[in-house]
């Protein structure tokens, strides 16, 4: 826990400090390279040069990062002709691993792969020869089992997702750190339960998540899958569907009605609770200027001046790339953008303490569709926690902030959301 609190808290971190000035080339120059197929290229020309002009890691390091972005881009194959060279995977490309055979599970749908490589990294894991803390055991068991549910092997899936909650990396799932850790987990788990026959408990499990904002979108499928079991029809579930969302929303937004600032302010510092002593709170930015006076450049090195945003509801939130809980948030921003057209709602997502090829690099492997925004030197507004979120009104006056992550995709669309719909209705 006080590692993931760190992560939370701190300005910058390890991973996304990526320098392309050292002499000799290793994997922070490689992973500034944005295509896997350039990657590849790459290492094929560097697998030729002199061991000396090297860092001593490199090759492993560069075929550890090939498994992981071929995997990531669901190419097995390509994962499997690197992973056969016995890379030693970091931390990072530890948990980017459990990362791509989510992806490969809840997106690509290859449930064959998904239940092999699961597998074989859980092996992995037992043979010591990878990361613990970073692989997050209780993920590569809930995908198993999915997997396995919807292979036909019920047996096998009910062990694994029963072992997935006995290992202790599954208290990860409730701390609002990991993108939709329990909502992920609960889906699984009712995929489960259908392949047994347990129809009205998985129904019941899923009525709840989304009645919680447990919920995302992979969740949306299975409900409906469960809906008709118990039913009979899948007539109705579409509404029903709707109502448990509304009824979500509904919760979040008098949640965050409370917070919004009532006496305009177009400067102000932000706060938050110690997640180690609620009673006393921490320092989360200080807006010294209003934002017609900020302006910050953009992906294409061009400079954006928030002040020309004023008639619209503007939000920014502070990201860094080693940031869990800030990427984690951004599928829900996503949602929000989708909602409204330009000319009222405007969000950027402001990279703090790192250079443009690193973040560049990042936005492109991830396909992070958001606009993007650079303060490297944290000057605009002094950030002291990520993620942090600051929203203005159409007048540029501040009328919500928030940090950290709200724990699931749709969670997080409805609190943003609700800040911008009670904006408007401010207006």
């Amino acid at each position: 826990m006080k590692k993931i609190l760190l992560f939370l808290l701190i300005s910058s971190s390890a991973w996304s400090q990526q320098s392309a000035k050292k002499a000799k080339y290793g994997l922070s120059q490689f992973m500034l390279i944005e295509k896997v197929e350039d990657q590849e290229k790459k290492y094929n020309e560097v697998i030729k040069e002199p061991a000396g002009s090297l860092e001593p890691t490199a090759l492993n390091d560069l075929r550890a990062e090939l498994a992981l972005q071929w995997l990531s881009k669901g190419n097995v194959e390509r994962y499997r002709f690197y992973k056969a060279t016995k890379p030693k995977f970091d931390y990072r490309q530890a948990l980017f691993l459990s990362y791509a055979v989510e992806k490969l599970f809840d997106e690509k749908k290859d449930f064959a792969n998904a239940e092999k490589i699961s597998k074989e990294l859980l092996a992995d894991l037992a043979k010591g020869t990878i990361d613990a803390m970073a692989i997050r055991p209780a993920v590569l068991l809930e995908v198993n089992a999915g997997a396995n549910a919807k292979l036909g092997n019920v047996i096998v899936a009910k062990e694994m997702i029963a072992k997935s909650n006995t290992d202790k990396s599954s208290a990860d799932r409730l701390i609002k750190y990991f993108r939709d850790g329990q909502s992920n987990y609960l889906n699984r788990h009712a995929i489960v339960m259908l392949a047994a026959g347990e129809n009205e408990q998985a129904f019941d499990l899923l009525e709840k998540a989304f009645k919680e904002a447990e919920s995302n979108s992979y969740m949306v499928a299975t409900f409906k899958e469960a809906f008709k079991k118990v039913k009979g029809t899948d007539n109705g579930v579409e509404d029903y569907l709707k109502s448990l969302k509304k009824e979500a929303y509904q919760k979040y937004y008098k949640e965050v009605e409370k917070s919004y600032v009532t006496i305009a302010k177009q400067t102000l510092e932000g706060t938050f609770p110690d997640p180690s002593d609620a009673t006393n709170l921490l320092t989360s930015f200080r807006a010294t200027k209003p934002v017609n006076q900020v302006a910050m450049k953009n992906l294409a090195g061009e400079m954006v001046n928030l002040g020309d945003f004023k008639g619209k509801i503007l939000a920014i939130d502070f990201w860094t790339t080693g940031c869990t809980p800030c990427v984690a948030a951004f599928a829900g921003f996503e949602k929000v953008i989708a909602d409204y057209n330009k000319d009222e709602f405007q969000m950027f997502v402001v990279n703090i303490f790192e250079e443009q090829p690193t973040v560049k690099s990042f936005i492109a492997k991830k396909g992070i569709t958001l606009d993007v925004l650079l303060d490297e030197p944290n000057k605009a507004y002094d950030v002291q926690a990520t993620p942090t979120k600051i929203v203005f009104d159409p007048m540029g006056n501040i009328r919500f902030f928030n940090t950290g992550y709200a724990g699931s995709t749709d969670r997080e669309y409805y609190k943003l959301k609700a800040m911008v719909e009670i904006i408007k209705a401010h207006s």
